[in-house]
């Protein structure tokens, strides 16, 4: 299916365009600017062009989320594991989107785990509940961070990088 995407969501100021950029170049890219609707970027892994589409995480765009569910073929879901006050609203978006589509698969970054507030992947895993969003699914979660502007991309986003065109090619 030509039109299936990867969506990129997340809470606004999470580092869901960082993410994407920094993918896209294997080169760490900071984005200031939140993303205003839509943000469609292609990105070339291992011979394939595939489509990820990131849809902005403030509250006007929350509500277009589910309805791209299924045009995605997986799910990668951005949490800023530093601020620790809005990870339960994260959890609910990200419960909200599992319940509506049970078996996309499911890749979370725990981003920004470069910084010294940064709750530790396993209480990441806690607090989104992860264990509680469907044993069907295929669900990934990553530790990740964007440092220095230019460097090389961190071995963990490169492991993810190779993982979600793994995912994509199987779900194809």
């Amino acid at each position: 299916d030509k039109n299936k995407q990867i969506l990129v969501l997340g809470l606004d100021g999470a580092g869901k365009t960082s993410i994407l950029d920094s993918l896209a170049l294997n080169k760490v890219q900071h984005s200031k600017a939140p993303t205003q609707g839509f943000n469609p970027v292609c990105i070339d892994i291992e011979d394939n062009q595939m489509e990820f589409l990131e849809i902005g995480g403030s509250e006007p765009f929350r509500s277009y989320w589910e309805m791209y569910l299924s045009k995605g073929l997986l799910l990668i879901f951005v949490v800023d594991s530093a601020d620790h006050n809005r990870l339960p609203e994260a959890k609910k978006f990200l419960h909200q989107l599992t319940e509506a589509n049970p078996i996309l698969p499911l890749v979370v970054f725990a981003h920004k785990q470069d910084l010294e507030a940064a709750y530790h992947i396993t209480d990441i895993h806690e607090a989104l509940a992860l264990s509680e969003v469907g044993n069907d699914r295929k669900l990934f979660l990553f530790g990740t961070q964007v440092t220095k502007n230019g460097a090389e991309i961190p071995s963990t986003m490169q492991d993810a990088k190779d993982l979600i065109a793994h995912l994509a090619a199987n779900v194809q």
